[in-house]
């Protein structure tokens, strides 16, 4: 099914194919298939980690097929996708029968991941090498790819949640637009797509424990923009430099979510008393951040501690807080109809001090009010403000007027990679040149290139993925697969015929990698020719200024 798929660039005969798959499927394997579908061993929010690397895949392969050094080499170089090497090292070098070798199935592959991800202590390494072995060895050649490209979080088969959704609707003969709004609630497809079996998606509600999607903040051009409906008042808070994260508690555990809806909770274990002590089952939305005295810290020192799942010996040098800025569950109550001034006081109520906080906020009646605001967040060391409506219900998922953000300085934009060069001097031999684009619907229109602003460290990681993650090898050029989003600061924006788009960014650099955001969520070229339009404004003297979102 998953090579059909792959074959044909038709949005509506990949989602045929997958929803006539999904509607064979019993109830259990309807979830795994949603969960292998997604590209990942496990639901989203689930803490296990297979902790197993393309080294270890490589050396199970080599053992099985028995393949030479020089010919694994070549197949890899030939393909440019460790599951398809896969696919082609099984088929051509078949392993030994097994006495008890058996078809495989959803169920036995997600036994397999169970037992690599609960793999600990010394033996581990064995252990997770026998899983792996007994699953390669049951696996046709094709099944073998699709094993590699689950494990790797790499399916490349042209199938994203945007396609994943309507052929859960087409499967269960449901509303796509129903199937979608519930996703918003609970992020994870296989259960949407059982209850979507059953006819129970009106019961669909935010749940502690059940990962969800964030309400977002629209950018505005201009203090005055975020009064564009005519409210009276705005609720305005900082805006923070830091993680985006949901925060789950529940009888049996608390939960810190991050943007990507990965468990985040062993980073920041300083964070999980207090969230205990505050009692009830909830669930938070707020922003961790390294802070130090009444001062944030910057961002790359809250990298390091994402980096490492055990932070021991951070937590002192890179001591981190919660700042929570909505409730959306309270023991069993819903609150997402509720108004945001109704969520803060139950959340001012619930919260402890410490590491856990309330987020900074107060009400603006006027542009001035905002402008003073935004300066003060500035001066305090945060990006910008977000202003809310007081009267907004939390709308999961959805990028709206409720919430408006007003950021600093310069542009910036969330684009993705599309091609790497190799650079010049030390950057010799090194992708570190980076061709970036933004959405224009279907489509990615380019825009810019940038070769700055990232660490030696930093350049050499993504050189080795854009390496590993090659569509065509141009010699000095590579065509790449455009998942990589990086977050690009420039100074103007002006029409171009050098890039697709149209346009071209001014004196543009990195200013971080955004490995919280996929492909699906940069910026658009309409957001560029707003921001151009807006340029132009200022440079006639008719804006307010240029602090671009």
């Amino acid at each position: 099914m998953l090579d059909e798929v792959r074959a044909t660039s038709s949005t509506l005969t990949k989602i045929s194919a997958l929803g006539r798959y999904l509607a064979s499927l019993a109830d259990d394997d309807l979830r795994r298939a949603c969960t292998f579908l997604r590209g990942a061993p496990f639901p989203p929010g689930d803490p296990r980690r297979l902790g197993v690397g393309w080294v270890a895949i490589g050396e199970v392969l080599r053992e099985l097929t028995r393949a030479p050094d020089d010919e694994f080499h070549a197949t890899y170089r030939r393909h440019g996708d460790l599951g398809d090497t896969a696919a082609a090292l099984l088929a051509q070098y078949p392993p030994a029968p097994a006495l008890f070798q058996a078809p495989l199935t959803l169920e036995t592959v997600a036994r397999g991941f169970e037992a690599i991800a609960g793999a600990q202590g010394a033996a581990s390494r064995r252990v997770k090498a026998a899983a792996l072995r007994s699953l390669f060895h049951d696996a046709t050649p094709r099944e073998g790819a699709y094993l590699v490209k689950i494990i790797t979080s790499d399916m490349r088969v042209g199938l994203r949640e945007g396609l994943l959704l309507p052929a859960i609707a087409s499967a269960s003969g449901r509303d796509a637009a129903e199937v979608r709004h519930a996703a918003l609630l609970i992020a994870d497809p296989g259960e949407i797509a059982v209850r979507a079996r059953h006819g129970a998606l009106h019961e669909t509600a935010i749940e502690p424990g059940r990962p969800f999607r964030f309400m977002l903040a629209s950018p505005v051009d201009a203090p005055r923009d975020a009064f564009a409906d005519s409210v009276p008042a705005l609720w305005v808070e900082d805006k923070y430099d830091g993680v985006r994260v949901q925060v789950h508690r529940t009888a049996q555990r608390v939960a810190i979510l991050s943007r990507t809806l990965d468990d985040v909770t062993a980073v920041f274990p300083e964070l999980v008393a207090p969230l205990e002590a505050a009692g009830h089952s909830f669930v938070f939305d707020g922003e961790i951040v390294a802070w130090k005295g009444t001062r944030p810290l910057p961002f790359f020192l809250l990298q390091q501690r994402l980096q490492r799942r055990d932070p021991a010996g951070l937590m002192d040098e890179i001591p981190v807080v919660l700042l929570c800025f909505d409730v959306l569950h309270l023991d069993g109550r819903d609150l997402l109809g509720a108004p945001l001034s109704a969520r803060r006081a139950v959340l001012d109520a619930l919260l402890p001090r410490g590491p856990v906080r309330l987020s900074t906020g107060s009400l603006a009646r006027t542009p001035e009010e905002l402008d003073a605001r935004f300066h003060a967040a500035r001066d305090a060391g945060h990006e910008g403000i977000v202003m809310k409506r007081p009267d907004s219900p939390y709308q999961p998922g959805r990028r709206g007027r409720l919430w408006t953000k007003w950021k600093p300085g310069v542009g910036t934009l969330d684009v993705v990679v599309v091609a790497a060069e190799y650079g010049h001097g030390k950057r010799a031999g090194i992708l570190s040149d980076y061709t970036f684009a933004v959405r224009d619907g279907a489509r990615l229109a380019t825009i810019g290139k940038a070769y700055s602003g990232l660490t030696d460290e930093e350049i050499a990681g993504l050189s080795a993925w854009f390496h590993a993650h090659t569509r065509r090898d141009l010699g000095p050029l590579r065509l790449v697969e455009p998942v990589r989003v990086l977050e690009v600061a420039f100074d103007a924006i002006t029409k171009s015929q050098r890039h697709d788009s149209g346009y071209a960014l001014r004196f543009p650099r990195i200013v971080r990698i955004r490995d919280d955001k996929s492909a699906d969520e940069i910026d658009t070229l309409d957001r560029v020719r707003a921001l151009h339009a807006a340029l132009v404004r200022r440079a006639a003297g008719t804006a307010d200024g240029w602090p671009p979102p």
